[in-house]
């Protein structure tokens, strides 16, 4: 009982159409900044290298370099301070959490980039149309 109580007040909080992409994913992040009595948007670039949590607690962390320093923000999926996520471009990936990233510098930090067919993203599962076979 006190679960469905929890998901019932969760579900308010939800954004009904949450953006899909994937983790390797370079994507833009445009988060709603308050400086004084105004407001503007600020869009934050980078790569996704990991996601985390269920419901309104899903997190996913951008890294990115900035003046030959990494910085890496954790954003909160369902914040309305995040006015929309752009997928700037998709990366081929075989792990769920790339922290290798951190290790790595200049050409290194680029992930292969997927061809052809664009990505469709199910529910947090990615899955890839089938190529036509060639005859």
């Amino acid at each position: 009982m006190s679960q469905q109580i929890i998901r019932d007040v969760e579900k308010e909080g939800l954004k009904a159409s949450p953006p899909q992409f994937a983790i390797g994913d370079t994507v833009g992040v445009h988060v709603k900044i308050q400086e004084g009595d105004k407001e503007r948007i600020q869009i934050f670039t980078g790569t996704v290298i990991g996601r985390k949590g269920r419901g309104i607690n899903e997190k996913f962390t951008v890294r990115r370099i900035v003046s030959g320093e990494g910085v890496e923000r954790i954003f909160p999926l369902h914040s309305p301070k995040i006015g929309k996520i752009e997928v700037v471009r998709s990366g081929v990936t075989r792990r769920a959490k790339l922290y290798f990233l951190r290790d790595r510098v200049g050409k290194r930090t680029k992930l292969k980039e997927r061809r052809g067919a664009k990505a469709i993203h199910v529910a947090g599962e990615e899955t890839v149309p089938a190529a036509e076979s060639k005859e």
